[in-house]
Order: C-alpha cells, then sequence, then structure tokens
C-alpha cells in the first residue's frame, strides 16, 4: 500500500499543482483562491473515484491508451504554458479567467490533478481481477489522502503572495510558465516516445 500511496503522490503531484495554482490565481483574493482549491480537489475527487467505480470499462470502450491522454495533456499545458507567459486571462472575482473558464475545473483539475498517470493509477491500483473489494477501498482512501494533501499545499498559496508581493508574484507568474511550457515539450516528447518507438531509437 506505500507503493499505491506513491504512486498517486507522483502521479497527482501536490507540488506541480502548487506552480499552476500559483500561477492561475495571482490577481485572485486569499478568498477566492481558497475557494478554486475547494472545487479543484472536489471535481478532481469526482473524476478520479469516477474512474475507480467505471474506468476499466470505459477505458476498454474507447481503447485509447494512455500514451494518447498524455499526448493531449501536454499539448494543454504547453499552450497554458504560454498564456501564463504572456500574462493572458487574469482570474475574475468569481474564480474564472477573462475567457469566461472556471480553473477550478481546467487547468487545475483536468489534467493538472487527475492527470492521464493519476487516472490510470486509479484503475489499474483497483482492478477488479486483482484486488479485493476491501484493498479498493484502502487504495480510494489512499487516493483521497493525497488529494488531502494537494489541498493543503493550494491552502498555502497565500503565504507565497504575502513574501512576494505584487511584483513578485507577476515575476512568479511568468517563470512558472516557463517551467510549465518545459514539463509539457517533455510530456509530448515522452508521449511521442511511446506512440512513435523510432523516437527513442528502438
Amino acid at each position: 500500500m506505500v507503493a499505491d500511496f506513491l504512486t498517486f503522490l507522483t502521479t497527482i503531484d501536490p507540488i506541480g499543482t502548487l506552480t499552476i495554482f500559483v500561477g492561475l490565481t495571482a490577481a485572485a483574493s486569499p478568498e477566492q483562491r481558497a475557494r478554486i482549491a475547494w472545487r479543484a480537489i472536489g471535481y478532481s475527487a469526482a473524476i478520479l473515484v469516477s474512474f475507480i467505480l467505471v474506468g476499466q470499462l470505459l477505458l476498454v470502450s474507447i481503447g485509447v491508451p494512455l500514451a494518447s491522454f498524455q499526448l493531449a495533456g501536454g499539448i494543454i499545458f504547453f499552450l497554458f504554458g504560454l498564456q501564463m507567459v504572456f500574462g493572458s486571462g487574469a482570474v475574475s472575482a468569481d474564480g474564472t479567467r477573462e475567457e469566461g473558464r472556471d480553473v477550478a475545473v481546467f487547468p487545475l483539475a483536468v489534467p493538472s490533478i487527475a492527470s492521464p498517470g493519476s487516472i490510470l493509477a486509479a484503475v489499474v491500483l483497483t482492478d477488479n481481477r486483482e484486488y479485493t473489494i476491501a484493498e479498493q477501498t484502502l487504495t480510494t482512501l489512499l487516493l483521497l489522502g493525497v488529494l488531502a494533501i494537494t489541498l493543503t499545499a493550494l491552502l498555502q498559496a497565500s503565504r507565497i503572495y504575502a513574501v512576494l508581493g505584487e511584483a513578485g508574484s507577476s515575476l512568479l507568474v511568468r517563470v512558472m510558465g516557463i517551467v510549465l511550457a518545459a514539463v509539457a515539450v517533455e510530456m509530448i516528447l515522452e508521449a511521442l516516445r511511446e506512440i512513435l518507438p523510432t523516437l527513442s531509437g528502438a
């Protein structure tokens, strides 16, 4: 079960999610950040638990491999990283971006927290053919524990802003945008190496 916990911790990546959250909520008040954090975790929990319940059937029926999810997520992250670098789409008072998206849904819940990796982990680690109901229940509780850790990290974002100030936060947003874009490129390349083995020298 320690391995399961570490798997969820790695695929959900609370620190990486905090990086995105900091960039998304630079213009939001502490109260708005808290609401966004709670909603993002709530949506993510609903998505991941749903995949635990019906994910095996869904993935088999649509026939989409993890690499395809990862490629799509990488492209989305890259585009969002560019938005952070160039300062487009600030968070408004209701927790949405200027273009009307709810950032708690996109890109926080999906594809950051409920990422292709965490979705696949939720499905694989609760495989009905390999695990009992008790084991699946414990795995679900471990997942919820990692989400609680992620929520705790997100709720500390206001302390980061208090230290950095407005100018520092603006700079951090752009730096994190560059980092996010770089991570996205690696996600895309990793997915392509699996989809097209020739890229990895196979």
